[in-house]
């Protein structure tokens, strides 16, 4: 069953289109994800992963980043996100957070976030609590941007498909993605797919990244906070899993007590859209369903302090 849509209004006054997957009826109501999709693609992409959340009774919203999707207005060009749209893009996120709050007081809500959702949520999270969050494709984002020789003057638009050098020979320039070639053809076939964002939002992307380096602000997350990070042993984003390994190190070294780590062999960028998916979401299920349970919910999370008020 194709989602609700839900319009949202930004700060800045942008037009934003979110979606809400409703769990089954019979279904008793475990807790909330809010999806939050990569760079040059859309939220309908997850609508399987949604079907498979809501059929273990969770509720699931998510929305179109500003540049993206249904959200691009009818002149934007795709992947350009507007004056000052990076901080725009993360500021966004609380909005949808703040909906599924409203509509489920009761239940805890994590954020699902992958690739630059990931690191749009990285730099959320400084400034914002949530009851989990599980990062897919993700990496220490300020780190990325040496990995990709980005430092320097961008003149243009960041190509995806360079993503694909290490995939020769390619049958096409998003084989870097996954392994199942016919999601990688949906992909290329799909016209709201295959784009990056301006430079000026990229910049703006590494800039905000650089208080992710900073253990001061790192320590500023509730050190509770259940944190699951999953990606692909092939997937050129996380430099070899050295990029992997060095966010997860920081979230250790600030603290933080409840951080999990799924590395697949030979995943590329999509685990969640890999050969082996049914692995990798059930892996994740498992974990929603164990930070979800009755009892799990620390005294300082956003649910338990909403369930407490008079």
């Amino acid at each position: 069953m194709d989602p609700i849509a839900l319009p949202f209004r930004s700060a800045d006054g942008s037009r934003l289109v979110g979606y809400y997957w409703a769990a089954p009826d019979d279904r008793p109501r475990v807790g909330v994800v809010a999806l939050v999709h990569g760079m040059g693609e859309h939220v309908r992409r997850y609508d399987h992963l949604a079907e498979i959340l809501n059929s273990h009774g969770f509720e699931v919203y998510g929305h179109d980043h500003r540049g993206h999707g249904t959200s691009l207005g009818p002149d934007q060009e795709p992947g350009h996100l507007g004056p000052n749209g990076w901080r725009a893009l993360v500021d966004d996120l609380n909005l949808v957070i703040a909906r599924a709050r409203s509509d489920h007081p009761d239940l805890p809500v994590v954020m699902l976030a992958h690739s630059m959702g990931s690191f749009a949520a990285q730099q959320f999270l400084l400034d914002h609590q949530v009851d989990g969050v599980a990062l897919t494709g993700t990496a220490a984002v300020d780190l990325l941007e040496p990995a990709l020789n980005l430092s320097g003057d961008l003149s243009s638009d960041l190509d995806l498909s360079a993503f694909n050098a290490g995939f020769r020979p390619a049958r096409t320039e998003f084989d870097w993605l996954s392994r199942d070639e016919a999601i990688v053809d949906a992909y290329v076939a799909d016209p709201l797919c295959g784009f990056g964002i301006d430079t000026a939002s990229l910049k703006d992307m590494f800039a905000g990244a650089r208080r992710l380096a900073d253990p001061d602000q790192v320590a500023r997350m509730r050190r509770d906070l259940p944190v699951y990070v999953a990606v692909g042993s092939k997937d050129p984003v996380n430099g070899e899993l050295a990029l992997l390994w060095a966010l997860v190190d920081r979230y250790r070294a600030a603290g933080l007590d409840d951080v999990t780590v799924r590395v697949y062999d030979e995943g590329r960028h999509e685990i969640l859209n890999e050969i082996n998916r049914a692995e990798v979401i059930d892996d994740l299920v498992q974990w929603l369903r164990r930070i979800s349970a009755p009892g799990a919910i620390s005294a300082t999370s956003p649910a338990s302090q909403q369930t407490q008020q008079p």
